[in-house]
């Protein structure tokens, strides 16, 4: 039977090497593997299957340079995991037997206590027991901070096996966005990065383990591992296993395309991701060590730490190209017809060295596209299509009243003026601020509010439109990143948490935001105060990273544009002020459960397609801006306008879809699941609604406020319209002007492929 895709030629600059201590690994974890009952009589696999898997020769090559010791344990901790992914297949997957998986799966924790003095349960299956075997003998060399996030990881995996579970016993296909965020999880290279401080020795310091550069890097190598796991694994997985998470396959149907178009898509977003981890590295690292002041030891390990990374790839790479577990048929054949011999580098653990791969040859196109962008390029209008919008839009009934206020505020907090020192920041008028009509925002978003609530809301909303207005045009052009910085870390301080004295403000902003700060957090208790201020910071250190890529011209990776355009909207914002009104009748793991950030995020990413469908043509034609959904799909997928709006449209109605199949499929069962009071299930209820109103006024904002229409734009950039760019050249005519071209377009042909797809 031959194979359902040729692999594609994958991207992959560095060299696999293979760790001289293997055939000790290999020894070794054969025995471990039958002393937990993993082999003769456990149901899953015999001593063939573990030969055959070679998962020695996986860690091998993926930990090229840890000592034999090292390299035994972390083999038995990949034949655990690969075990337990067999294991809960045939035991739970294969009889859709949800409530025996779930109280499987709920037992697990129990065997990664935070202090081995506390002990382990009495295992009762050889996952246990290896759990608890592999727990005591990695913990003890590693940080209590290194042991919880671990813990974290590993939770993570097992626990969303039974998102996986649930959406094959519904035979549901995750969109896109969806997929990518729960892979990380269920996929387990999160859990690997953790092994790999591990291994390496090289713990990431607790005070940049959390920050921006470390979360992109691995969540970039996490896409990347479990990307290239999809291409090698869909055979097995969709043909023979039956799955539906698999990268491949949502392609397939998300663009409604063939398998081997899907599949190139696949390989195009693996190398994006590898991109995004080499521009991360390159660029963020040297700044994020001296803002922490690290020391030489601690920037050592994080260095490290991010070989070890590179490593996991290549050597990944190269473990699949040869292991029995994983369609690899025709790769060498697919690479070397795709390749000039000369180039060609022969020999074990050299799969990924040849010279094409080492100097970026084969993904030239991607690359330059993302740093050769023209600003202010002629679009025309922005086209709007059918917007999926299933909630009615409800107003409040003292709209009339706080667009008055909304004016007043603006001018006592002194917005509507150059700021002092600064004679480039005169960026709003009062004109302005009526075209805005943001009150009109609040009353969709809060229809029930009083008037004191709506013009609380309105001024939020107010701030953050005038103050993300205010970066580009401030710091964006004059590339003064260092100002934008110590501007940031100002507004932090005009939003105390415990008492602490704030500075004078001297500008609108920082005027703005200590009034809006005093009236929102000043009644609340100090806990819900920090975190809300979190969500303002997160917010604020966004638009550094807009103005980070502004200064290198470079279009964003499209899974790092999504997850950083909530940040940059404002969308925790406005849902954490929900969030902390319900008090603690909610317990606070319930909005970090999966459902619960799979619902907010699905609502998030809608509400900011929504402003990037309508604000296209201001933000490219008119400020120069590259920060859109439609500009980055039209970047990845060399394609044009139109099709990227059609690919956008599309993700947007999926969002949506999820939004409604988590809020009256998944919230159920995780209240069932956490026994939620009646009081709790009706507050969650209500933030769904909340949630509902949100979407629908942000959508009703956008079709009537004069911000993003062509006629509007002409009127309020007038005197800037003499310098803002040369016209691009018009586009050819005829039918084929809707047609995607270029490098990378196999996937996406918009008319064919969306035309039908729904």
């Amino acid at each position: 039977m031959s194979q359902p895709f040729e692999l594609p030629d994958f991207y992959m600059p560095y060299p696999a090497r293979l760790n001289p201590h293997l055939e000790e690994a290999r020894e070794h974890t054969k025995r471990w593997a039958r002393g937990m009952g993993m082999l003769e009589g456990s149901g899953v696999w015999d001593e063939h299957d573990l030969d055959s898997h070679d998962y020695a020769l996986l860690c091998a090559y993926t930990h090229p340079d840890c000592d034999g010791p090292t390299l035994s344990l972390v083999t038995d901790w990949y034949v655990w995991v690969f075990f337990f992914d067999d294991h809960f297949l045939e035991v739970f997957k294969r009889p859709q037997d949800r409530k025996a998986g779930k109280e499987y799966l709920d037992r697990l924790p129990a065997f990664m206590p935070m202090d081995l003095a506390d002990g382990f349960p009495e295992p009762t299956n050889p996952v246990e027991a290896g759990l608890a075997d592999l727990w005591a003998r990695t913990v003890p060399a590693m940080s209590m901070a290194w042991r919880e996030r671990f813990a974290e990881s590993t939770r993570n995996l097992l626990n969303e096996s039974d998102w996986e579970l649930a959406n094959i016993d519904i035979h549901r296909i995750a969109n896109p966005v969806e997929y990518i965020e729960m892979r990380r999880k269920v996929g387990g290279a999160p859990w690997s990065a953790g092994l790999i401080e591990y291994a390496a020795q090289a713990e990431v310091p607790a005070p940049v383990a959390d920050s921006r550069a470390l979360r992109v890097l691995r969540d970039a190598f996490s896409d990347g591992v479990h990307l290239r796991n999809d291409l090698f694994s869909y055979e097995r997985e969709i043909l023979d296993e039956g799955e539906l998470s698999n990268g491949v396959l949502v392609l397939e149907t998300f663009l409604n395309c063939t398998t081997q178009e899907a599949a190139d898509a696949v390989n195009e977003l693996l190398t994006s991701r590898l991109q995004q981890f080499e521009n991360t590295a390159l660029t963020e690292l040297g700044p994020l060590f001296a803002e922490n002041g690290l020391d030489p030891l601690g920037a050592a390990r994080v260095l490290a730490y991010v070989k070890g990374l590179q490593d996991w790839q290549s050597g990944g790479h190269e473990w699949h190209m040869r292991s029995s577990r994983y369609m690899n048929g025709s790769a060498e054949g697919a690479a070397a017809a795709t390749r000039w011999e000369p180039y060609r580098i022969g020999g074990i653990g050299t799969t990924a060295a040849d010279l094409t791969r080492a100097t970026g040859l084969l993904d030239a196109g991607s690359r330059r596209r993302s740093h050769s962008h023209v600003p202010f390029r002629k679009t025309g209008p922005s086209q709007l299509p059918d917007f999926h919008m299933p909630f009615q839009l409800t107003l409040s009934p003292y709209l009339d009243q706080a667009r008055r206020n909304m004016v007043d505020w603006c001018h006592r907090m002194r917005m509507l003026e150059i700021q002092p020192g600064d004679p480039g920041s005169h960026v709003w008028t009062e004109e302005k601020l009526l075209d805005y009509d943001l009150p009109l925002c609040a009353a969709g978003i809060h229809p029930d509010a009083t008037l004191e609530e709506l013009d609380l809301t309105s001024g939020w909303l107010a701030w953050g439109t005038y103050a993300d207005d205010y970066y580009p045009v401030v710091f964006g052009r004059t590339r003064d990143l260092a100002g934008a910085k110590a501007t940031t870390e100002r507004l932090a301080s005009f939003m105390p948490v415990d008492g602490e004295p704030a500075p004078v403000p001297l500008t609108g902003m920082e005027r703005g935001l200590a009034d809006l700060w005093e009236r929102t957090a000043g009644p609340m208790p100090v806990e819900h105060r920090r975190k809300f201020r979190q969500t303002i910071e997160d917010m604020t250190a966004s638009w550094l990273w807009e103005l980070a890529n502004q200064a290198q011209n470079r279009i964003p990776d499209p899974v790092d544009y999504m997850e950083m355009r909530r940040a940059t909207f404002g969308s925790d914002l406005t849902m954490s002020l929900c969030r902390l009104s319900h008090g603690n009748e909610v317990p606070a793991e319930i909005y970090q459960s999966g459902p619960m950030r799979s619902l907010e995020n699905a609502a998030a990413d809608y509400a900011c397609l929504i402003n990037d469908v309508f604000s296209y043509q201001k933000e490219l034609e008119y400020e120069g801006e590259f920060h859109n959904a439609v500009l980055v799909v039209q970047n990845f997928f060399d394609c044009d306008y139109p099709t990227g709006l059609a690919m956008v449209h599309e993700l947007m109605t999926s969002r949506m879809e999820q939004f409604q199949h988590v809020a009256g499929t998944e919230l159920p069962l995780l209240y069932e699941g956490y026994d939620l009071s009646p009081e709790a299930r009706k507050i969650l209820d209500g933030y769904v609604k909340e949630l509902e109103n949100w979407l629908s006024g942000i959508l009703k904002w956008h079709q009537d406020c004069r911000r993003y229409g062509e006629q509007d734009l002409i009127r309020q950039f007038a005197p800037e319209l003499p310098g803002r760019g040369r016209p691009a050249a018009a586009a050819p005519g005829g039918a084929d002007r809707f047609a995607p071209t270029g490098l990378g377009t196999s996937a996406v042909r918009v008319l064919e492929l969306l035309g039908a797809g729904r």
